[in-house]
């Protein structure tokens, strides 16, 4: 019997990056421990889920061999192949679409499925592409951050996106404000629901905005501030007309680091429409009494520092941008931004360290399906998009109507990868039937037969974070690297998407494309690491110690072996800071020689490029602009309930689903208050349908005072599976969602109306 400790951490698109000790007897991960570090400051606690993580690696329903379809599709039929058959179908069928309608009819979408820097799988397939054919069609948008992006970008500019502080900074804070977020389940970052318990501790004040009591709000909240969805930026900009009123706005912060500032006080104080965005006003819009309005916009602006932590879950609506843009609005008029204890808001609350890995996939290679097509950087206008690209949460619009309907391509072939569409964007109904057309020829490598891959034509097994060595980093705060290593060999045929895409290029006819042809071209433009990679023997290893060498972060990894042997072996290298991170600290500390990356050089709180659009749905200061399906849209009558979904506490979006004891501990749950409840029949624990014209799903309903009056909610992630009659009993709650986009390209998944009905009642 042999025994091991292979440290590693997993590469979920999750919120933290856990270190793991995986406890290996004979080629079996027997046991999962955590982080054992002894500081407790410094500490990475592992979440349930990669507590958990056997009941996902060997998990029965893992797929283990390649899979040709055998029924229609989303049938579930299948059968086992060879590789060489399943290739040589993907390769041919590649050709003969390409000869005959062109690289614009190939699509390929990928999503966030898998965060590795040297696997990353989405890039290796990009380069099989775009060097076979020359380019194809796919997506564009960040599914679950174009909303905050917007905004950041248009406020900021297009240097760094990432706006938060490191989360000990907390700690210097005396109010913290958590507007829409709720890292206790999202994670985010490993240790930040600590850093938060620690500030609550060190005598901060903490106040939750969010229509429901969240699982963050249970340990750590003074006060909680129920808020109808939508309604976020009315309730900033009668926050704004509080502060200006009584004067405890910061001018001289405002005149010397933001643009535009007096453009958006015309619009508070009513001297542009002749309304003032008063805290009544705002109250009769978003639910909030105007006396707690004015009470904790005075709060705010006289507490110093203080932290308003808004998120990227109200943005994720059809007014998704302004909310965050009026979160920064509200920190530039209280001078919080650059200042320890403060903010700087904007949805994305990472702290900009780790752009230290790239990867054996890039360059990927100019897309040239379009050849006219033009960079996306520097242009914040989502509808200006040349060359073969749609939404993301229109993919499955654009396959149906094509060209016809006013997309730029007819798709033919479709390679979905690292992703699970069909169940993660609007409007899953629509996805199913897009997906179930005949003449589109669709490829999945995936580790489950998902949602997605229950449509497939070839699905193809991949290998999971266990059976890889990889080079990893928290998405949001840190600071700190992780190292992936391999614990145990991939199950039946199991391949990693870097060798999947080295052999369809040999059947496709390339050369020098795989990864040791590629790694010799990166050594002869870099010498100077050839004698530091040659040491290890696998060309995998040999990979992972010059993309670590070529980190911008860590310089010491360059030349230096030993250090980067210790990075390996402990699979974590913590970041030594002399003080908390503090976002824009240099661009306040001196704007002069260090401007912001926008037009003005400073924090533009209008926007000129946006006003050039002319757009009345997106205004270039923070406006509130109603949704659509909001308590005054006309089907509000007959679906009178708000929709909103969260992030799941037993998952990473859908992934993990099928890991029992999980399952277990996070039962999958519609929210609904008593009130709402009552009338409706509806009883704790009894199973409902949630309805609009888009679909039907069936959930049990939790009937709690944990969520405000006229909405409902339930976790994002379960897999969609609709019965004969169309109705989803996996509970996807994406069955009931808009496939549509915001003005600033947010998903809108957030601005949703439904009824709720017990399922006995029928629907």
């Amino acid at each position: 019997m042999t025994e091991k400790i292979v440290r590693t951490t997993s590469a979920f698109d999750c919120g933290g990056r856990c270190p793991l000790r995986f406890h290996v007897t004979d080629g079996e991960i027997k046991r999962v421990e955590g982080d054992d570090s002894a500081d407790a400051d410094g500490q990475l606690r592992a979440c349930l889920r990669c507590r958990s993580i056997r009941g996902y690696v060997y998990n029965p329903e893992r797929v283990k061999y390649p899979l040709k379809r055998t029924g229609p599709k989303g049938s579930g039929k299948f059968e086992r192949i060879s590789w060489d058959e399943a290739l040589d179908t993907v390769a041919n069928k590649l050709t003969e679409v390409n000869e005959k309608y062109g690289n614009q009819s190939l699509l390929f979408v990928a999503g966030g499925g898998y965060f590795g820097s040297f696997h990353f799988p989405q890039l290796a397939y990009q380069r099989l592409l775009n060097t076979a054919f020359g380019g194809f069609s796919t997506t564009y948008g960040n599914i679950s951050s174009q909303g905050a992006i917007f905004g950041t970008q248009a406020s900021y500019g297009f240097g760094e996106i990432f706006v938060g502080n490191s989360r000990e900074d907390w700690l210097n804070s005396k109010l913290i404000i958590l507007w829409g977020f709720d890292p206790a389940r999202m994670i985010a970052g490993t240790n930040t629901l600590y850093w938060l318990i620690k500030a609550k501790e060190n005598g901060s004040k903490v106040i939750v905005i969010d229509p429901r009591y969240t699982d963050t709000a249970v340990p750590v909240a003074d006060q909680w501030i129920p808020i109808i969805p939508g309604t976020d930026t009315a309730m900033m900009a009668a926050m704004a007309y509080v502060i200006l009123k009584e004067n405890l706005h910061d001018q001289g912060f405002l005149d010397k680091y933001t643009h535009g500032f007096d453009k958006y006080k015309d619009y508070v104080m009513g001297d542009e429409d002749g309304t003032p965005k008063t805290p009544e006003w705002a109250e009769k819009i978003c639910g909030v009494p105007a006396e707690t309005i004015t009470n904790l916009a005075r709060e705010y602006a006289t507490t110093k520092p203080a932290a308003l932590e808004d998120a990227q879950g109200p943005a994720r609506s059809c007014m998704g941008g302004q909310y965050n843009r009026g979160a920064i609005t509200l920190t530039a008029m209280t001078g919080n931004i650059g200042k320890p204890g403060g903010s700087a808001c904007g949805g994305l609350q990472g702290i900009p360290y780790g752009h230290m890995f790239r990867s054996v996939a890039i360059p990927p290679g100019r897309n040239t399906a379009h050849p006219k097509g033009k960079s996306l950087r520097g242009n914040i206008n989502p509808r200006d998009r040349l060359g073969t690209m749609v939404h993301v949460n229109k993919v499955f619009d654009a396959i149906l109507h094509g060209k016809k309907g006013g997309y730029p391509f007819d798709a033919k072939f479709a390679m979905f990868v690292q992703c699970n569409f069909v169940n993660q964007i609007g409007n899953t109904n629509k996805s199913r039937k897009a997906m179930q057309r005949e003449d589109l020829f669709t490829v999945v490598p995936e580790v489950w037969l998902n949602a997605t891959a229950q449509y497939a034509d070839i699905v193809l097994p991949v290998t999971t974070f266990a059976e890889r060595s990889d080079l990893t980093r928290p998405w949001p705060s840190g600071p700190y690297y992780t190292h992936m290593n391999k614990a145990v060999e991939p199950p039946g045929e199991c391949k990693d998407d870097i060798e999947i895409a080295e052999l369809l290029a040999e059947r496709l006819g390339l050369e020098k494309f795989n990864r040791e042809d590629v790694l010799n071209q990166f050594l002869e433009a870099m010498p100077h690491m050839k004698e530091h990679v040659e040491k290890y023997e696998h060309v995998n290893d040999k990979w992972l110690r010059l993309l670590t060498g070529m980190g911008e972060d860590l310089q010491a990894f360059v030349t230096d072996n030993d250090a980067y042997d210790k990075y390996r072996n402990d699979s974590v290298h913590r970041l030594d800071l002399s003080e908390p991170f503090i976002a824009f600290k240099k661009n306040i500390d001196d704007i002069e020689n260090n401007p912001f990356p926008t037009p003005s050089g400073k924090i533009e709180i209008y926007s000129d490029q946006i006003a050039s659009w002319n757009n009345p749905l997106c205004p270039p200061v923070a406006k509130y602009i109603p949704t659509w399906e909001n308590r005054d849209d006309p089907l509000y009558e007959k679906y009178p309930l708000q929709f909103l979904s969260f992030h799941p506490r037993h998952s990473v979006h859908s992934e993990l689903q099928k890991v029992e004891w999980l399952q277990e501990i996070g039962l999958h749950r519609l929210w609904i208050n008593p009130a709402d409840a009552g009338p409706r029949g509806i009883r704790n624990g009894e199973t409902v349908l949630a309805f609009n014209h888009r679909g039907t799903l069936s959930v049990p309903a939790f009937v709690t005072r944990r969520i405000m009056t006229g909405v409902v909610a339930m976790p994002e992630g379960a897999w969609y599976a609709p019965d004969k009659d169309g109705i989803d009993r996996g509970g996807c709650a994406n069955t009931l969602t808009k496939d549509e986009m915001s003005e600033g390209g947010a998903a809108a998944l957030k601005t949703c109306l439904v009824e709720v009905k017990p399922e006995n009642d029928g629907c």
